[in-house]
Order: structure tokens, then C-alpha cells, then sequence
């Protein structure tokens, strides 16, 4: 069944945005109303960054009248590796003002809101307010579950996506839909009814851990962008209740049907999420055992570069432990430590290479998986063991810039 669209057409194209759309106008599907109510639309895209970049770029191109930027980060050089609404020039610029900019050569006829805040409790629903569709290019389960909620108690449709490596998701999020007689539909679920729950902390690398192919973000933020501009003109069959899965390797399509949970925390027959709770302490950054293990046994890295003095003039003995992947090793390193990742840590192994005469120490990337390595260190009775915080970013940021960031 059809979804109605969710935008009223405008008045009018003007000659020069016939010019510009004329091949959106002779598509029988859209036409000049469908491109009217793009003209017409107000979206707001979370993130200009990996899912960001093309689709503000795409929905700039398609038309949409009005694109809001929620962005409060800086252009680094590592972003430009996906990130392709920003290029050399922008290099510590704000992504939002840089994403502005490069929408301006796209389209002059689109107006562009930038928020240039981190999105919390405090401002989501006062920035979410008078958007007709949310796109999500967000890279962290605290956030969008936030996101999800705060569309759900606006009755905004919420067009999502994920990215891991080679791996890619999609899907459109809108409880509140109805049919063409404007009965609820049955078929349409929130983004907690996929994730009731989200995983446990530390299982689940960040595209910053874990990295992501640059192309995978043009081809997860084009499903976004053509999802939307179904929903806005009320075109096709958008993916509410649908999960679209992507595997670049295998190039593997794969859609799965999502159904609306009536045991749903938000948006089924009993809810008890009935308002924004702390989303921090939902998902949880690390697990409730490495913040325990990291309570008064995390150093810094001036501490570790002390220390790693210290070993050298034979005063102070201990094993340096690096619990990265390999291929995250070869870019850079603290001089001294030993690669044991913490697959190995998870499995057992790693125990049978630690030495029970010397203190262990533990670093990662950023503090997250040392702190969770941690806990299972502890556990086997190193008592005194230690972790590193702010990792290797600190070590590079702090002890030795001359090493490359990732």
C-alpha cells in the first residue's frame, strides 16, 4: 500500500529551477509536483561527515528547498578519505560551514540552516521542530537512539544508515505513518523496535576503531537521499519496514522485512520510554566492569612516558601491551610496546603471553578497548595492571606529533 507524500507542493518552479530539474520533470513518477514538494521540503541531515557528505550534496542536487546541517565538528585531513562534500581547503575549517559552502556550488536555490551544536537532551527537539524528515549519518548508538526518540515524539519520519568496513545498512524509521484513508499503519516500526537494546559496550568498533571503505558512505548515503525523496513526494515504496543490508565485498543486496514490535519501549502498546532519558548511560561507553578496572589504574601518557624512561635506565620493569589490531599498529605506535590485540584477550590466549613478574600496562586507540582489556586482566589476578588514557591519540597529540593520526 502506498504511502501518501508528506510535503505539499509549492506554488512554483521558476524558469531557472525548470532549467535545473528538467530531468527530475520528465520522470512521470515525479513531475512538477513531486519536484514542487521537493522545493517545498525542510530536511535536516545529523553529521556532515562519511553519510552526510553525499547525502546533503543529493538532496542539494534533487531540490529539496530547505537542508539543515546538525554539525559542530572540524574538516581533518582524515575525513577527506570519504567525507567528499570537503577537500584540502577546508582542513580546520567547520564541517558545517565547509558543507555550506560546497552546497552553494551544487544549488544556489537551497536555503541551508546550520546548527553548529552537539545535539543533546537539551536541544534536540527545539533543533528537530519544524523539519519535515530527519537523515541520520550519525556513527555512534547513544546518538541515535536519541535521534530516534525525539522523531518519534515529533512525529518525523527518521531515515537512517549505518557503516562498518565493508558492511552497510538502511532503513526508514516512521511510526506515525498512515495510509491514503490516514488509518496508522501497522507495518511501520521505530529504530527500537531493529535495536530494543544496544550492544554491550566495547563489542561494537566505531568506523574510527574499525575503519570504513570511503565508497561504502556513497553508497549507503544515496539509498538515504533516494529513500527521502520517495517519502517527501510520496513516490514508490520507502523502506519502512524494510532493512536494507549492503555488503560491498560480496556486492550482496540483501532487505529484510522489519515489523513494529507491540512490546516496543517507544512506540508500542505499553511504552515506557515516554520521554528523552540518558542515552549515555542507555548504551554505555565502556561496560560497567572497565570502568570499574579503570577506576584508579588509569594513567596518562606523561605518566607512561615517564615510565618508559624509567625502563630504559633499568629502574622500573613492565610489559607495554598494545591492544589494537595489526593494521592499526603499522600506522603508529608507542616505541616499546608489544602487539597482543584484544581478540586474544576475549579468547584467553593473550593470558598465556602476559609475564606474571612484571606489571602490565595497556593502551589502545583511544582508552575504550584498554580499559575493557582491562577488566579481564584484572580478573586473572594482575592486581596492579594499568591502562593508558586517551591512547595512542594522546600519545601522538601530547608525547610525539612527528607520528601520523588516524
Amino acid at each position: 500500500m502506498p504511502f501518501p507524500p508528506l510535503v505539499e507542493p509549492a506554488d512554483e518552479l521558476t524558469i531557472d529551477e525548470v532549467r535545473r530539474y528538467s530531468r527530475h520533470l520528465i520522470i512521470p513518477d515525479v513531475g512538477m509536483t513531486g519536484q514542487k514538494r521537493l522545493k517545498n521540503a525542510k530536511v535536516l541531515v545529523i553529521g556532515a561527515g562519511g553519510l552526510g557528505s553525499p547525502a546533503l550534496l543529493y538532496l542539494a542536487a534533487a531540490g529539496v528547498g530547505t537542508l539543515g546541517i546538525a554539525e559542530f565538528d572540524t574538516v581533518d585531513e582524515s575525513n577527506l578519505q570519504r567525507q567528499v562534500i570537503h577537500g584540502v581547503s577546508d582542513i580546520d575549517k567547520p564541517k558545517g560551514v565547509s558543507a555550506k559552502e560546497s552546497i552553494a556550488e551544487i544549488n544556489p536555490y537551497v536555503e541551508v540552516v546550520l546548527h553548529e551544536e552537539r545535539l543533546d537532551n537539551d536541544n534536540v527537539l527545539q533543533v528537530f521542530e519544524g523539519y519535515d524528515l530527519i537523515v541520520d549519518g550519525t556513527d555512534n548508538f547513544a546518538t541515535r537512539y536519541m535521534v530516534n526518540d525525539a522523531a518519534y515524539f515529533l512525529k518525523i519520519p527518521y531515515v537512517w544508515g549505518s557503516i562498518y568496513r565493508f558492511d552497510g545498512q538502511a532503513s526508514v524509521f516512521w511510526p506515525h505513518a498512515t495510509d491514503e484513508n490516514g488509518v496508522r499503519r501497522a507495518d511501520a516500526p521505530c529504530y527500537r523496535c531493529l535495536y530494543p537494546e544496544p550492544p554491550p559496550p566495547g563489542m561494537v568498533p566505531s568506523c574510527a576503531e574499525g575503519g570504513v571503505l570511503g565508497v561504502l558512505c556513497a553508497s549507503i548515503g544515496s539509498i538515504q537521499v533516494n529513500e527521502a525523496i520517495k517519502v517527501l513526494a510520496g513516490i514508490g515504496e520507502p523502506a519502512v519496514g524494510k532493512l536494507v543490508i549492503y555488503d560491498a565485498l560480496e556486492l550482496e543486496w540483501r532487505k529484510l522485512k522489519v515489523r513494529r514490535d507491540p512490546n516496543c519501549a517507544l512506540c508500542g502498546e505499553h511504552p515506557t520510554v515516554t520521554g528523552l532519558i540518558d542515552y549515555d548511560a542507555f548504551c554505555g561507553a565502556i561496560s560497567e566492569e572497565a570502568a570499574d578496572a579503570a577506576a584508579g589504574s588509569t594513567i596518562s601518557v606523561v605518566q607512561l612516558e615517564h615510565m618508559l624512561k624509567e625502563r630504559e635506565e633499568g629502574t622500573r620493569d613492565f610489559v607495554l601491551v598494545d591492544v589494537r589490531e595489526p593494521n592499526e599498529y603499522e600506522i603508529n605506535k608507542i616505541p616499546g610496546s608489544v602487539l597482543i590485540p584484544k581478540g586474544d584477550f576475549l579468547n584467553g590466549s593473550a593470558l598465556e603471553k602476559l609475564p606474571s613478574d612484571k606489571q602490565v600496562v595497556m593502551h589502545c586507540k583511544s582508552g575504550v578497548r584498554s580499559a575493557e582489556t582491562l577488566a579481564i586482566v584484572k580478573g586473572a589476578g594482575y592486581a596492579d595492571a594499568v591502562h593508558v588514557g586517551g591512547g595512542v591519540v594522546a600519545w601522538v597529540n601530547q608525547i610525539d606529533p612527528s607520528q601520523p593520526t588516524y
